[in-house]
């Protein structure tokens, strides 16, 4: 559904549209494209019209042109092979004589062959508010043009591997996006396939070409470290797993076999799941897990274990596993309470912030402020931002504490008497704590203001995000500065880019902030619950709920928007691709009996040779008191079914064939109502995403002897929804039927079958499981739209007991007789209130040409079987089918504006069969599908991007980075001097954005010369070298001023099993690193990277023998020193000798 309804559905009747509709309101561009664009958004009618086309004729061969002239050099450039790219042009090719078959047919003679459509009756009032189709485009007029790395997958083939996760990691073989699922890992090469065909074959249909690593457990987090070309990964077993990124670029990793790469590295981390982890400013690993357990994982012991030779390397995972140092017990140690909430709820979160070298962790409900460098506890706050109570341990436990301190080789033994009863005493204690909180907050209140998201800006703040869709903006001192509340939907992500934020909602909602938290636009990014964002190639990467991963543009909103979206749309024709199925629908009131493989296969079976879905729809399967008590009893604890159910499934999957020619997908059971459908096995890929549903209308809405059973799927990326009805009864009881089909067009809500739905989410919010086992298909369930109202294809079906008005039991009998049906019709209850706009509005019934199907006597045969009881019922046309498709006043052809036409090829009784009071009614549905090829559509995309020269021109233009200059090369520190570096904004409209790293630390030998270069995790800093900030932001003409000094670090300790082992002092030689000054603009990928060689001299060999500094120096040995100002480029030299550089 993503891939198409996701992508084409208008947002309607939703309170919510005035914060969505601004993107393209604020940012518009001047183009011929636009006027036209906007006529085609405005006005609902096919496009490319034989009178359009011979308006625009000379148009024509520029597009056709472009088409056949697409050069193979740049098909080389994009790593395309030769075979894919020939499949490609041949799909173009296919989908363009659809498009012109479709055009010349539709102008053509009516059809007279054996397939000619039945003529059909339309009831009025299906054109507006809630019985509307649902508006369809090719590009969605309200939200940017998208691009589809994943599309929308069906439930059923993820069972076991949803997404959980996503993250982006650049380096010098191009981006990649790295994605963490429930039984591994997968890659997307964004360099080279961003626009490839996609998947082969076999694999997921139009989804981009990725990697998949070996099944392992859930993937939690997963954290990308560029400077060491690894990721690395949490899991659901507690255990830390090392991947090393695929070099795409071929020098060196084999990545022809795109399935079963190994991680590089693991270690068991923790006893329960590895919640979250974090790359720090010092280039350690952090991780946290169940019950406030926090650990670091110290540089040092993973660069060794990731240098050990082949040899060595059954050593590697114990050396890192026994290195953890545990923050917890430090914090016990240094005086906190264990029993704080913090240090005993889950750590669900954690972020570094590098501007101010911190690291924050977080439940759902507080806070805790760590120093990177010391990895000592700074604060610990509440989502309020109030400071915790921090009672000291009692002196018992600082005792055993201190004790393991120099306890060597030996693990925690939490089972003796004395830590037992400590732990339940801060167990009670924490308890207590909890209780206190409920009181002052009120009655479970917090439980709506759980922290869900959490993430640091360049700026050097930390926002987060609430189940409440509150956005809270924090100073890098945990200090609460302001809120924002633009939705009421629960946030899910948050992910930043430059001066922009990006949240992600549980409706599926995606808004773009500045950094000042305004507003600058918001759209629906998926049809599911946004679970994770990342940043990379240019695009914001969502990942929604279903596994469905889409690209925004970086500018986005912005002015790009419009032309992409014209130009995307005005190629249509070559991406559009239309499929053709045939639906057998059946009803049938059984009448509490059972019929026999005779009467199944009359009314099934000889109907289903060329038909590709069946469903059916039975009633009155069990009736009966006692019956109907059980069955609601049962409906109350979310079960269903019964054995007499199961006989009618069992029995038509025997007609059918089911295994070898069908495949039942789902059923329904609710007391006597039953739907359920069967799919041949040859199209059972393209339908999935499976959900059913149950409305009674009984005794007080909630007994299921009359109300509807549903089943919503989605059959190539189209929505199609089957509902089985059983109304009120009577002659009389119109009003009550008409009442009966409102509630349940109204309140109909699908979700999962039991037996069909995936619970393995731990880790995943617990909003996300609402959404995943009630309505995980629906757009925008909160806005109050029936979920029916949302389908493309939407079939009811049953006994909707609407009868025969002003007419005997013997006129009817004798206009059946004579077979004078056209008479008979004018007396249809049903016809009538359709005709009136009662019920069924808009909906799409074939002209009525077969015998009232009710009421008969049981096994009596010929039209003589009616009642001819003491009641006499009059004959009516109780069992019926109608249907409402895509079709409106303005679009009736196939297309992406129009996805799901439908016509009747049959509808009939099935006379014959005298099983029941009833007659079954079957109808036979020809049905076309237009989709979208989404790897057709994203090489269009990408060849947009590429060659349009308006797209080329502002991307340049919003790409660029501003001048700048850095004032040195060349630092160099002595003791505790401090030392400034300053960068200079030199343009006067554009701010420029920095960020410092460090490329790897060189020691020094007698000769000056740096030597043994080692680079620490994710370019981090040696921990003697603090620079602050390490990011920002420069205003147009202004100057950053960074200061870089030297930390006195005296001792190094080792940690076996998270107790100190070993101390020793810290490496007296010289120290050099490079540090990388990276300026970038607002939406620039590219960087202008500055090299600052920065060195600490112990010796003083290598400082100027100049006397006036050296005696500055000894006067004031803390002053900020003047760097020498030079203008530097990207690829400056390093200067060979410091001895020249002075300071003032």
């Amino acid at each position: 559904m993503d891939g198409q309804i996701d992508d084409e559905l208008f947002p309607t009747n939703s309170h919510h549209s005035r914060n969505f509709r601004s993107y393209s309101e604020k940012f518009t561009v001047n183009s011929d494209d636009d006027d036209e664009d906007e006529v085609r958004n405005n006005t609902n009618t096919t496009r490319f019209s034989h009178d359009e086309a011979s308006s625009n004729h000379q148009k024509t061969p520029k597009v056709f042109d472009r088409f056949y002239n697409s050069s193979s050099s740049e098909d080389e450039d994009d790593g395309v092979s030769g075979s894919s790219q020939n499949d490609s042009v041949q799909k173009r090719l296919d989908y363009m004589i659809q498009f012109l078959d479709r055009k010349l047919s539709s102008s053509s003679s009516p059809d007279t062959s054996k397939n000619k459509p039945l003529p059909e009756f339309i009831g009025t009032g299906g054109g507006s508010g809630v019985f509307k189709p649902p508006l369809r485009a090719p590009v969605h007029p309200g939200r940017p043009p998208s691009l589809e790395i994943r599309p929308h997958p069906s439930r059923e083939t993820q069972v076991g591997c949803f997404l959980r996760n996503i993250v982006c990691v650049n380096d010098d073989s191009g981006p990649q996006l790295w994605a963490g699922s429930e039984c591994g890992i997968r890659v997307w090469d964004l360099k080279n396939e961003i626009y490839g065909c996609g998947a082969e074959e076999g694999e997921e249909e139009g989804t981009v070409r990725y990697w998949v690593s070996v099944q392992c457990p859930a993937t939690m987090c997963v954290v990308g470290d560029a400077g060491n070309r690894v990721v690395w990964s949490g899991h659901k077993d507690g255990r830390i797993r090392c991947w090393k990124m695929m070099d795409f670029n071929g020098n060196g990793n084999d990545t022809g076999n795109r399935s079963g790469f190994k991680e590089a590295l693991s270690w068991q981390a923790h006893r329960g799941p590895v919640l979250s982890m974090t790359m720090t400013y010092y280039g350690d690993l952090w991780s946290g897990s169940e019950g406030g357990a926090i650990k670091v994982w110290p540089w040092e012991a993973i660069e060794k274990s990731l240098s050990l030779t082949i040899g060595e390397r059954h050593m590697a995972a114990l050396l890192v596993e026994r290195s953890y140092i545990d923050l917890r017990s430090q914090a016990a140690l240094n005086g906190v309470g264990s029993c704080n909430n913090m240090f005993t709820s889950d750590v669900k979160f954690m972020i570094s912030d590098y501007c101010g070298a911190k690291v924050w962790s977080a439940g759902y409900m507080s806070f805790a402020m760590w120093d990177a460098r010391t990895r000592e506890f700074l604060k610990l706050f509440n989502i309020d931002g109030q400071i915790e109570n921090m009672s000291s341990m009692q002196d018992s436990l600082m005792e055993e504490e201190v004790r393991m301190k120099f306890v060597s080789g030996l693990k925690e033994k939490p089972q003796n008497s004395f830590n037992f009863f400590q732990r339940s005493r801060n167990a009670i204690l924490g308890a207590a704590d909890a209780v206190r909180r409920v009181a002052a907050k009120g009655a479970f209140g917090d439980d709506n203001r759980r922290t869900e998201a959490l993430v640091t800006t360049i700026d050097g703040m930390v926002w987060t995000g609430f189940s409440n869709g509150l956005l809270v903006q924090w100073d890098g001192n945990g200090n609460r500065l302001q809120e924002f509340q633009y939705l009421p939907f629960a946030v899910q992500c948050l992910c930043t880019f430059g001066s922009r934020i990006c949240v992600g909602y549980v409706s599926g909602h995606m808004q773009v902030l500045d950094l000042t938290g305004n507003l600058l636009g918001g759209w629906v990014a998926h049809s599911s619950t946004l679970i994770d964002l990342a940043v990379g190639a240019g695009y914001v990467f969502t990942l929604a709920n279903h596994g469905g991963i889409r690209g925004w543009s970086i500018t986005t909103p912005g002015p790009l928007d419009n032309i992409l979206r014209s130009e995307l749309a005005g190629k249509e024709f070559l991406y559009t691709r239309l499929e053709n199925l045939k639906i057998l629908a059946g009803t049938w009131n059984v009448g509490q009996g059972r019929a026999s493989p005779d009467s199944l296969i009359s009314w099934l079976g000889s109907a289903a040779a060329d038909i590709d879905i069946v469903v059916v729809g039975l009633q009155e399967v069990e009736m009966g008191a006692g019956f109907l008590a059980v069955s609601a009893a049962k409906e109350t604890m979310g079960l269903e079914g019964s054995a007499a159910g199961q006989w009618w499934i069992d029995m038509i999957g025997k007609t059918l064939d089911e295994g070898a020619t069908f495949s039942r997908v789902g059923s329904r059971q609710l007391a006597g109502l039953l739907i359920a459908v069967w799919v041949r096995v040859n199209i059972r890929g393209h339908v999935g995403d499976i959900d059913v549903a149950a409305v009674p209308c009984g005794l007080g809405r909630a007994i299921g002897n009359k109300g509807a059973v549903g089943l919503r799927m989605r059959v190539y990326d189209r929505v199609m929804c089957f509902v089985n009805c059983h109304f009120a009864a009577h002659l009389e009881a119109v009003s009550r039927r008409n009442a009966d089909f409102d509630h349940v067009y109204q309140t109909m809500v699908f979700s999962r079958p039991s037996n069909l739905f995936n619970a393995a989410a731990a880790g995943v919010s617990s909003a996300i499981h609402m959404l995943r086992s009630t309505n995980a298909m629906a757009i925008n369930p909160v806005d109050g739209i029936p979920e029916l109202s949302e389908a493309d294809m939407v079939v009811f079906l049953g006994d909707f007991n609407y009868r025969l008005d002003s007419i005997s039991y013997d006129e009817a009998r004798d206009f059946v007789s004579q077979r004078c049906f056209d008479w008979l019709r004018e007396k249809d209850q049903l016809r009538a209130e359709m005709k009136a706009g009662n019920v069924f509005q808009g909906m799409r019934e074939a002209i009525i040409r077969f015998p009232p199907t009710y009421k008969f006597e049981r096994h009596q045969t010929g039209l003589a079987g009616y009642d001819s009881g003491e009641k006499k019922r009059i004959p009516a046309w109780c069992d019926r089918i109608l249907y409402r498709d895509s079709r409106s006043a303005s679009v009736s052809t196939c297309s992406l504006d129009c996805p799901v036409v439908s016509s009747i090829l049959q509808y009939e009784a099935c006379m014959d069969v005298t099983d029941s009071d009833h007659k079954p009614v079957r109808c036979i549905f020809n049905v076309e599908v237009a989709r979208v090829d989404e790897s057709v559509r994203r090489q269009e995309f990408g060849e947009i991007v590429r060659s349009n020269k308006k797209i080329k021109h502002l991307l340049e233009e919003l790409s660029e980075v501003p001048e700048s200059i850095v004032s040195t090369n060349n630092i160099i520190l002595q003791n505790q001097d401090t030392s400034v570096l300053r960068i200079s904004n030199k343009s006067g409209k554009d701010i420029a954005m920095f960020e410092i790293i460090c490329e790897g630390q060189s020691a020094i030998n007698e000769d000056g010369q740096a030597f043994d270069h080692r680079t620490r995790g994710s370019f981090g800093f040696p921990r003697w070298l603090q620079v602050n900030p390490a990011t920002g932001i420069i205003k147009p003409g202004h100057i950053a001023e960074i200061s870089v000094c030297y930390e006195e670090y005296q001792t190094l300790e080792e940690f076996v099993d998270g107790v100190p082992q070993n101390s020793w002092c810290e490496d007296a030689r010289d120290k050099e690193v490079i540090l990388v000054v990276k300026i970038h603009g607002n939406f620039s990928t590219e960087t202008i990277d500055h090299r600052v060689r920065v060195r600490y001299s112990i010796s003083g060999k290598l400082m100027p023998k100049d006397t006036k500094s050296n005696s500055f120096n000894r006067y004031q040995a803390n002053v900020l020193h003047r760097s020498d100002i030079q203008r530097l480029s990207s690829s400056c030299d390093v200067v060979d000798q410091l001895r020249h550089l002075h300071t003032p």
